[in-house]
């Protein structure tokens, strides 16, 4: 069993309701578990975090009550972007990291132009680096997590503007 074989079994174990497997071949043994704690906090972390940002916009509303139109504007266009953004996700838990290396440059900058395989970070999972690509053509529009920081599994990393 070869190291792609490997990560594929991952990914059909975390996309699964499987707890557990193991595979034996040849003297090769590999047995994953699937931890269901990290995920179910994931979940709850963006339920929280999008509440914050309606009281943080509610206020807004209420100074500019002397222009109503402008209030309704200002409203109005964050929705309608945030909801035409496609949000690159880390497929794994690990390590996120912007360049391969400190002295070289980011993958992926606010601003730079994406398409489907352009490699957009390395995810650090038990010693093995990981290149995430971009699933859509875009532009990068925000980056969501700080360099060198832990993310867990489907974690938003980017946010793209499709074009």
């Amino acid at each position: 069993m070869d190291f792609k074989q490997i990560q594929e079994l991952i990914k059909l174990i975390n996309k699964s309701n499987i707890g557990e497997v193991t595979v034996e071949e040849k003297g090769f043994r590999i047995t994953i578990k699937q931890k269901e704690e990290p995920v179910q906090q994931i979940i709850a972390s963006p339920v929280q975090a999008q509440p914050m940002m309606q009281a943080i916009a509610a206020p807004q509303n209420l100074q500019s009550a002397t222009s109503p139109a402008a209030g309704k504007q200002k409203t109005a266009d964050p929705v309608a972007a945030a909801e035409n953004y496609v949000t690159i996700k880390s497929p794994m838990i690990g390590t996120f990291y912007r360049s391969s290396a400190p002295d070289k440059p980011s993958f992926a900058n606010v601003g730079d132009e994406v398409e489907p395989g352009k490699i957009v970070c390395i995810i650090e999972a038990m010693k093995l680096f990981n290149e995430i690509e971009s699933e859509v053509k875009g532009k990068i529009v925000k980056v969501l997590v700080e360099d060198a920081s832990p993310v867990e599994y489907d974690q938003p990393l980017f946010l793209v503007e499709p074009s």
